[in-house]
């Protein structure tokens, strides 16, 4: 295999980078964490390796090679992914102060790649800033797809997905959801990156709701009435906020100076963020629209928002999965 010849370092830690000699380039190996220790993790694992190997989308992290350093089947226990070799995460870039043109190009490419999944009908369900990685030059590239799912009109998926921060309200209450529920994700993001701090840092997923009410204000009573019984007792218990207009949840001070180049301004991004951050998910923009917003169409490339979807099936995520019961993620 091409990865014998890497020079392996610093292997202690769950990615690091490497040279492989026979690719002559910089990669990336993230090893999957005792992938076999239970079906969970097992079929995490299997799911990020498949999609990974059918998606082919300059704003997806592509699979170079695959490696155990075990040499039989008795002994398999570890198992190491080599990708692209990216220069950081968000959670590095977030840090940083961005113009316009910045902010938008990385929405761009967040949004074309989420496109590219949903087009398979794949919801990510776990983008956070440390699962999105840019290189030096702006490109952006999506990675973990160990929560990825095929969407199921109807089906109830699990609550447990997506780090806390930037769970969508549907996820909260467990009402179920679709593909935008990846779009709340993003806004959470853009809103992190303006902000340079966490927009709903709950501590737990009662205080998540709560954070998210406090600022955004109580849904009125038609969202209400969609959730469980209990859920919606719960909800409408809890005292009710007002929220605060999008102008004070992120004024003009938070934004770079209007672009004289592409004419990008702070109003437009916090229209679309006001679009995006939408509790009742029914009435959030989606991924679509997204790409059509004055904010992000100034990069729009049809060969890049329109590439074939990847060739992605129920069968080739669950036909391990026949026999166990529905996972948890």
């Amino acid at each position: 295999p091409k990865v014998k010849s890497c020079v392996l370092q610093n292997m202690t830690r769950q990615t690091t980078s490497a040279y492989d000699h026979n690719l002559e380039r910089n990669v990336a190996i993230k090893k999957l964490s005792r992938p076999f220790q239970n079906q969970t993790h097992a079929k995490r694992a299997y799911r990020e390796l498949v999609l990974m190997k059918c998606v082919n989308h300059k704003n997806i992290i592509g699979l170079l090679n695959v490696f155990s350093p075990q040499k039989s089947l008795e002994e398999f226990a570890d198992v190491y992914i080599v990708m692209e070799l990216m220069d950081a995460n968000l959670c590095q870039v977030i840090q940083m102060e961005l113009d316009h043109e910045r902010l938008s190009y990385l929405l761009y490419q967040m949004l074309c790649g989420i496109k590219h999944l949903h087009a398979a009908g794949i919801i990510h369900r776990d983008l956070k800033p440390s699962n999105i990685v840019v290189k030096s030059d702006c490109t952006l590239k999506i990675l973990d797809f160990g929560l990825a799912r095929t969407a199921a009109t109807g089906l109830l998926m699990t609550p447990y997905v997506v780090t806390r921060y930037y769970r969508a309200p549907e996820v909260i209450l467990g009402m179920g959801y679709q593909a935008n529920v990846d779009v709340w994700s993003v806004g959470c993001i853009v809103a992190e990156m303006v902000r340079g701090s966490v927009l709903f840092p709950g501590s737990d997923h009662i205080d998540q709701w709560n954070k998210v009410i406090e600022q955004l204000g109580t849904p009125p009573q038609e969202f209400l009435m969609k959730l469980n019984q209990s859920v919606r007792t719960y909800v409408e218990n809890r005292p009710r906020y007002a929220g605060y207009s999008f102008d004070k949840l992120f004024p003009d001070v938070l934004f770079p100076a209007d672009s004289e180049h592409n004419k990008l301004k702070a109003s437009q991004a916090r229209d679309l963020l006001s679009k995006m951050l939408v509790i009742d998910s029914s009435k959030r923009i989606s991924v679509d629209e997204a790409l059509k917003h004055p904010y992000i169409n100034v990069w729009y490339d049809p060969a890049e928002v329109q590439a074939p979807p990847p060739k992605i099936t129920d069968k080739q995520l669950d036909e391990r999965e026949h026999t166990v019961e529905e996972w948890k993620g």
